[in-house]
C-alpha cells in the first residue's frame, strides 16, 4: 500500500474525520393528519375496500372448562354456555362486534337475523 491509502484508512478510524466524509440529509415528507382528504364524497373514497374479504364470526355464548373435562370430552356430550337461548348472539367482523341477532335455519342451514346494530361512531372509534 502506498502512503496515501494509510493516510485515508487511518482518517477512516478516527470518529471525528470520518463524521466529515460523510454526508447527507435527512428525508422530508408531508406532514400527515386527519384533516389530510381526498376529493370526493366517502363513497368514492372507500370504492376500493369493498370487494375486501373480510372474516364474521357468530358468537353463540362462552364457558369455562378445566383441560381435565375437556379431554374427556366424547361424542354426544353437551356443553353448557353463559347465555340463554332467548338472548341474540353477536355478530364479529375481524374480532369487532358490529351486530346483535337471532339464530334461523334456512332449508337446514344456520343463519342469523339481524335484529340490532353497533353504533357506526362506536365501530369507527373501536378500529382506531
Amino acid at each position: 500500500m502506498d502512503d496515501n491509502t494509510n493516510e485515508s484508512l487511518e482518517q477512516m478510524n478516527e470518529p471525528e474525520k470520518a463524521a466529515e466524509l460523510v454526508t447527507g440529509s435527512l428525508a422530508q415528507f408531508e406532514e400527515f393528519d386527519d384533516s389530510t382528504q381526498v376529493s370526493g364524497n366517502s363513497n368514492e373514497k372507500l370504492h376500493f375496500l369493498k370487494d375486501l374479504p373480510m372474516n364474521i364470526y357468530i358468537e353463540l355464548g362462552r364457558t369455562q372448562m378445566r383441560i381435565k373435562d375437556i379431554l374427556e370430552l366424547e361424542r354426544g356430550y353437551v356443553i353448557e354456555l353463559d347465555k340463554l337461548a332467548s338472548e341474540p348472539v353477536d355478530v364479529f367482523v375481524n374480532n369487532k362486534k358490529i351486530a346483535e341477532g337471532e339464530v334461523v335455519v334456512i332449508d337446514k342451514h344456520f343463519g342469523i337475523r339481524i335484529t340490532s346494530l353497533v353504533d357506526p361512531v362506536n365501530r369507527i372509534k373501536d378500529i382506531n
